[in-house]
């Protein structure tokens, strides 16, 4: 294992802060996997489950079973990790600038393309490499103006040339649920069952470039893109792989911080990387889907339309039908009560954590196959 060190840009005369990557197994062979915890700040399940995953890993870096690279970071954001204001954390938005940290990594497609379109052919593996190599060049020669923007453009670096990569995050209180590309739901699959995932939630463009999107679709958008060059072109489109798969995962809630979670979400993780080869040794046995994979665009948000006491019938993970009361909103003021139910079949797979409700604000969230939604899919 190595552990290496990554300053971020000073934000103010005396301080600096960065990010701690620790690198196990072979460099070098093409292969890689990329994990980062905690980019929401106040989201630490994903912490503990770094921790676990890095006593996994070097014990199988030292038994020889890593057949790739693979790269943790179980801190990914520094900066959010040290707001905090009255004593409650503040680690989704970026006080300075108040962007979602989870928001706006760099699309680079068009760039890259540019430099490598003349040296793509029919050999994908090639093609890949060529462009790994570029992407690496591109991003090595962008220049962070902000504390954040140094950030991200560190967390790009690690894992813009994996093979996989998983972004660690949570919900409010939930199920354990994840997010991926439409097309790479094949590959993400035997992830859901290892972690009995509640909710499989897929889009081909979510909004807003957040991370994991920024390393994946950068190969939907670069192979639309060289496509569409040859045919203008009129030569033989290059075959280009979408090489780099990338999932944020839910880790439940904010307060599903235990041990015997994190030792059952790291076994899950390491399960699926013996899956995919990354890691040798026989592969588990899958166990059942828990929920079917749904678009992004059909999760809805049951909103409150009055203030209130939020007093709920179901727990994250459950299965409800249109019109099944989910949760009631109370004003013990004026005694009225008003139930909130999906209007499709569906997974209740979060809920909000504080149980007094806001007009308009969301109050909980379920997974259904009917895609109504439009534009930006993700929330703030």
């Amino acid at each position: 294992m190595q552990q290496r060190e990554h300053l971020l840009l000073s934000p103010s005369l005396g301080t600096q802060r960065s990010v701690t990557s620790f690198h196990f197994g072979p460099e070098g062979t093409g292969r890689k996997v990329y994990v980062q915890s905690s980019l929401h700040a106040d989201e630490l399940p994903g912490m503990l489950v770094a921790w676990k995953l890095r006593q996994r890993l070097a014990a199988l870096e030292e038994a020889g079973r890593l057949n790739a690279e693979v790269v943790l970071v179980p801190v990914a954001n520094p900066i959010g990790l040290a707001q905090s204001l009255l004593g409650l954390s503040l680690g989704r938005f970026d006080i300075a600038s108040g962007h979602n940290f989870n928001r706006h990594y760099p699309a680079l497609a068009e760039t890259v393309l540019a430099a490598v379109s003349h040296r793509l052919g029919q050999d994908a593996s090639a093609n890949v490499a060529c462009i790994r190599q570029a992407l690496r060049e591109t991003l090595a020669a962008r220049s962070p103006s902000t504390e954040l923007d140094s950030l991200r453009l560190t967390l790009m670096q690690l894992a813009c040339d994996a093979d996989v990569v998983l972004d660690l995050h949570c919900d409010f209180t939930a199920g354990l649920h994840l997010y991926t590309l439409t097309p790479q739901w094949p590959q993400v699959e035997p992830l859901a069952r290892h972690l009995g995932s509640c909710a499989q939630l897929l889009a081909t463009d979510s909004g807003d470039q957040p991370f994991d999107e920024a390393c994946s679709q950068f190969w939907l958008d670069l192979t639309r893109l060289a496509e569409a060059e040859a045919r203008a072109q009129e030569r033989p489109v290059p075959s280009i792989p979408l090489a780099t798969v990338a999932v944020t995962v839910e880790l439940r809630g904010q307060d599903s911080v235990s041990h015997a979670l994190a030792e059952q979400d790291a076994d899950g993780l390491i399960a699926y990387l013996r899956e995919t080869g990354h890691i040798s040794g026989p592969a588990v046995p899958q166990p059942p889907l828990p929920y079917p994979a749904t678009p992004l665009a059909g999760s809805e948000n049951l909103v409150a339309p009055h203030a209130g006491v939020v007093a709920f019938h179901c727990e994250p993970g459950t299965r409800v039908t249109a019109g099944q009361p989910v949760a009631d909103i109370i004003d013990p003021i004026s005694g009225q009560v008003t139930p909130l139910a999906a209007s499709h079949d569906g997974m209740l797979y979060a809920r909000a954590r504080d149980p007094y409700a806001r007009p308009g604000t969301w109050v909980a969230k379920v997974a259904t196959s009917v895609a109504f939604k439009t534009g930006k899919l993700l929330s703030a």
